[in-house]
């Protein structure tokens, strides 16, 4: 593709900032936080059947009470990102233009309608007409052009990467419902920079973004969602909770569930003992310390989906003191070797799913038709033996053709979880007669220090995809990216560089599609990395709420993008312990 700067230095949309920030690199395993799909299955179906033959109609009204695991600090979708329990709030509460499902396909929201033109460079957007804060003021084009300068906004409150972003787009104001988004280059995934949040700028216009963080409107906050806030639950000092009403002029599809009340508990155990008491009808993370006590409760249904993150092994392909990771026959027999299924079975208790390649199955990108590598050591063997690779005496286990001994050294983040993933990986590459050293490292070192300056053999890792509906894997794996970029297995081939580059240009999604497909098959040829598992989410809510689904995750709060569709049975008599502390 025309344009690439020389060095890896990349203009805006060839290595977009705003990816560097969503696609960065998670050196920190999720505690407790999936699922196996088997216990899923099982726990869905009992009595589905009988749902099926009986099921009841939606009521309208009722209180649903969800235990949240955290403490509240502010609700503003803006300084929320680090907190995940005021994002579960705000989804509720705030609205954006565009919305993702979990395919990662775009939806209208705020947002009506919306064109490209013809080059890739233009952006028009239409508003729904009519739509109103909950405060019953106009929710207008004003108000995204307030939120987008905050954005731009070179302040610590705002990232630098996304005030970079939104500095270099001119936005053109028509109406109060026509607005044109202007980008420097053709940037297909433009529409994953519309989910942000909208703020009111009629609330907000007089406090400076220094003062935003303690402006009185993250205490009482005024959104455009289908629940507006109601009230702060405090108890012994301290936020307890909050209380969501529905909002009549929601210009979506309405609830019927009236009340939403958010609770705040310590830990997994303290949110599962809560709902044990009949204090909560839900629980926004099942840890994996009372998960089984969890499958055993007869009116809690557990879900489970799929977390937007990839455990993989990088290969520093241009190290010399590792010749050997330049064979892709080489890299196939380390991925063979490696029990992925017992690190999942042992380290996570059989909650989560093994990966075959870098983009998000069930996503519109991912292609299904790549043959799975699975575990198999007399094929590693064989495939090792008929490369020229030998066990030598002399080299005191695996040798190159020429005798080197084969030696690996594994860097790892230094904490419990990445040990275990480690010497499980070891064990396998053992077994094919390499000889592996373990490297613990803090995260700091093995991100900025070893990954970052390329001064690693192999790293193990987490690849984190939160908020990335679009997948655009050009900063990881493009060859301009090799040198300075994300690149960090330094994997330049050309053709696969190729298709990236045309995916993240042209809008027709079969184009982009065929991209990625083509992608993905180079990818898994040639392996420059070994994708290990995703991490899945685990999810509770009593059987008495009904049209709860979840399916995979950009963020966590995504499990509640269905709750319009959530309806107590009508005529069932409430628990009263979870009636009196829902209204507080």
């Amino acid at each position: 593709m025309g344009g690439l700067p020389p060095g890896g230095e990349c203009a805006l949309f060839n290595i977009h900032p705003m990816k560097r920030l969503r696609w960065q690199l998670v050196i920190l395993l999720l505690t407790g936080t999936v699922v196996g799909v088997l216990l899923i299955v099982q726990q869905q179906q009992q009595g589905s059947s009988l749902l099926q033959a009986n099921t009841p109609a939606p009521s309208t009204g009722g209180i649903y009470t969800e235990a949240l695991i955290g403490s509240f600090k502010r609700l503003n979708p803006i300084l929320d990102p680090y907190n995940p329990v005021d994002r579960d709030v705000d989804q509720l509460l705030f609205s954006s233009l565009v919305h993702f499902d979990e395919r990662g396909l775009p939806h209208p929201d705020l947002a009506e309608s919306w064109g490209y033109s013809q080059d890739g460079t233009l952006y028009n957007v239409s508003l729904r007409p009519g739509m109103v804060w909950h405060d019953g003021k106009p929710l207008t084009t004003e108000d995204v052009l307030f939120t987008i300068d905050l954005l731009k906004t070179k302040n610590t409150l705002i990232p630098d990467d996304i005030s970079a972003f939104w500095t270099d787009v001119q936005v053109q104001r028509f109406s109060d419902t026509q607005l044109q988004f202007r980008l420097p280059e053709a940037f297909s995934p433009f529409l994953n920079y519309l989910s942000f949040k909208v703020l009111p700028k009629h609330k907000l216009a007089n406090s400076s973004l220094d003062k935003l963080a303690d402006a009185s409107f993250n205490m009482e906050p005024v959104g455009s969602g289908p629940y507006h806030f109601d009230r702060l639950m405090v108890e012994n000092n301290h936020i307890a909770g909050v209380v969501l009403d529905l909002f009549d002029k929601y210009y979506g599809k309405k609830p019927f569930i009236q009340k939403v009340v958010f609770r705040y508990y310590p830990d997994g155990k303290a949110a599962f003992a809560a709902y044990q008491a009949g204090e909560v009808q839900g629980i926004s993370q099942v840890t994996i310390d009372v998960l089984p006590a969890a499958l055993k409760e007869p009116n809690l249904a557990i879900f489970s989906g799929r977390l937007p993150s990839l455990t993989m092994i990088y290969l520093n392909l241009n190290n010399p003191e590792v010749p050997f990771f330049k064979d892709a026959d080489f890299r196939r027999a380390l991925l063979m070797s490696i029990n992925r299924q017992m690190i999942i079975n042992n380290v996570f208790h059989g909650q989560g799913e093994i990966a075959n390649g870098p983009i998000m199955p069930g996503t519109w990108a991912y292609y299904d038709g790549l043959q799975p590598i699975n575990y198999d050591l007399d094929g590693a063997h064989a495939a090792l033996d008929a490369a020229g690779y030998k066990v030598s005496s002399d080299a005191g286990g695996l040798a190159m053709k020429d005798g080197t001994p084969i030696k690996i050294q594994l860097l790892y983040p230094d904490d419990a979880q990445h040990q275990a993933i480690a010497k499980i990986v070891k064990n396998g590459w053992e077994a094919l007669g390499i000889k592996v050293e373990l490297d613990a490292k803090p995260y700091a070192t093995v991100l900025a220090d070893r990954l970052e300056q390329r001064v690693y053999q192999a790293a193990l890792v987490e690849v984190d995809y939160s908020n990335s509906p679009d997948p655009d894997p050009y900063s990881f794996w493009d060859q301009a990216q090799a040198s300075s970029g994300q690149n960090y297995s330094q994997w330049e081939n050309k053709t696969a560089s190729e298709y990236l580059e045309q995916a993240r240009v042209v809008n027709n999604l079969d184009d982009r599609s065929r991209y990625y497909r083509n992608f993905q098959v180079l990818f898994a040829k040639d392996l420059p990395a070994l994708p290990l598992f995703y991490p899945m989410y685990t999810y509770g809510v009593d059987r008495e709420i009904h049209g709860v689904q979840m399916g995979p995750l950009f963020n966590t709060s995504d499990r509640l993008n269905n709750l319009p569709d959530w309806y107590l049975v009508a005529n069932r008599k409430p628990d009263k312990n979870a009636t009196s502390t829902a209204n507080p």
